[in-house]
């Protein structure tokens, strides 16, 4: 077990803080910090500087862009983007199809793909969930039926994160609808253009457009473009799913919003000094502070034991309690803004010239919309539920 860093990766934090503050533009990572990204031209931009020093897909293996780091080194990457207002690495590319291709896929296939995907020249989107088929994946009912050289999809995907923005779309589908639910399934990669795709875009609570449905009807795609074996779909995908939880604890990035929720505190004022002051606010900052503290102590006692390349189940206790603690932290945020997180109705009375009086900080118009944004966190990537399944199983032995 290892809880304290060596002078050695003390000086590889030093190096990747230096490249990231300046490498990284300083207005992307203000805009980051403020939570008001330019999609897609800030992540392109990021993605690209990082790949340009080798930080974008150090997990990948060495051949196709990644790094000989130890899991230590991974983590303090991952938290120094976070302390740093770096913004996250598009998953979809990164920490999902990026993997599976230079896992599973033809030489040909990851000769084509894992360049242009480390350096987002192509988009990704995730074709998983459907309508019927969210927790319970191995459910879905999307066909793929082989038609000379190539296979013709039909079906419904939704919760599409990004899709408006998407290249190319890697979609699982039904390839024999007689076998068990997990065994008649294939992993596809094909263009978002592809005649018969169709993208709608699905409004969230918090009012944005993160999300999307697509559909798909005829879609012809090439018999080269399946990745690994027909009806093998179901092990890519477990593989993938393994990938998109590692790193979802982010304990870096709720560390800035707590850092940010005590600064706001102290400079809000009260009848009786600052909010800082009253006991209640001060108490939930201190409780947040400990929880982190303890939570990054059992993450790196976790990335210690997993050193030897082994998945520790462990890690379901990181996203678990993770993902709750970024909720708290969001909460807190849209707390501190408290009336000022509402939009202004008056503004639209008001006389010329008063507007700027009206209007609240920008900031804390955008903690509401970040708090609803952030009740996605403890479903995604395996629910809270499964997650206390996981560790009732492999950690306590229940």
């Amino acid at each position: 077990m290892q809880l304290q860093f060596t002078p050695e990766e003390e000086a590889f934090r030093q190096e990747l803080r230096t490249y990231f503050t300046t490498e990284i533009p300083q207005e992307i990572r203000e805009r980051c910090e403020a939570g008001a990204l330019n999609y897609p031209d800030d992540i392109v931009t990021t993605t690209r500087a990082l790949n340009k020093g080798g930080y974008a897909v150090p997990h990948w293996p060495v051949e196709w862009g990644g790094q000989d780091w130890t899991p230590i080194q991974h983590h303090i990457w991952r938290e120094e983007m976070s302390l740093n207002f770096v913004p996250d690495l598009l998953p979809f590319n990164a920490g999902m199809v990026g993997p599976v291709i230079a896992q599973f896929a033809s030489q040909e296939l990851k000769e084509k793909f894992l360049p242009a995907t480390a350096n987002l020249d192509i988009w990704w989107c995730q074709g998983f969930s459907e309508p019927e088929a969210g927790s319970d994946l191995a459910s879905l009912k999307t066909r793929a039926v082989r038609d000379g050289d190539h296979y013709v999809i039909n079906g419904q995907k939704t919760w599409t994160t990004l899709g408006q923005y998407a290249d190319w779309i890697f979609c699982l589908a039904r390839t024999d609808p007689d076998a068990k639910k997990q065994a008649g399934i294939s992993f596809f990669l094909f263009p978002m253009d592809t005649p018969g795709v169709e993208l709608r875009p699905i409004q969230l609570i918090d009012g944005s457009y993160e999300v999307n449905e697509v559909f798909f009807q005829d879609v012809r795609v090439p018999a080269e473009n399946l990745v690994g074996e027909e009806n093998l779909g179901w092990t890519i995908a477990k593989f993938l799913l393994g990938n998109e939880r590692s790193g979802i604890a982010r304990v870096g990035w709720t560390k800035t919003k707590v850092a940010k929720a005590k600064r706001l505190a102290a400079a809000t004022k009260t009848p009786n000094g600052t909010l800082l002051d009253d006991p209640a606010v001060a108490g939930r900052i201190a409780a947040l502070e400990n929880e982190l503290l303890a939570l990054e102590v059992t993450q790196l006692r976790v990335v210690a034991g997993s050193a030897d390349g082994k998945p520790n189940p462990a890690s379901s206790l990181l996203k678990l309690h993770g993902t709750q603690l970024q909720q708290a932290a969001t909460e807190l945020l849209a707390d501190i803004a408290g009336p000022d997180s509402l939009p202004v109705s008056a503004v639209d009375s008001a006389e010329e010239g008063d507007v700027a009086d009206i209007l609240s900080p920008e900031w804390a118009q955008l903690t509401v919309p970040a708090y609803l944004n952030y009740r996605k966190v403890t479903i995604y990537g395996g629910s809270s539920e499964v997650q206390r399944q996981i560790i009732d199983k492999a950690v306590l032995g229940l």
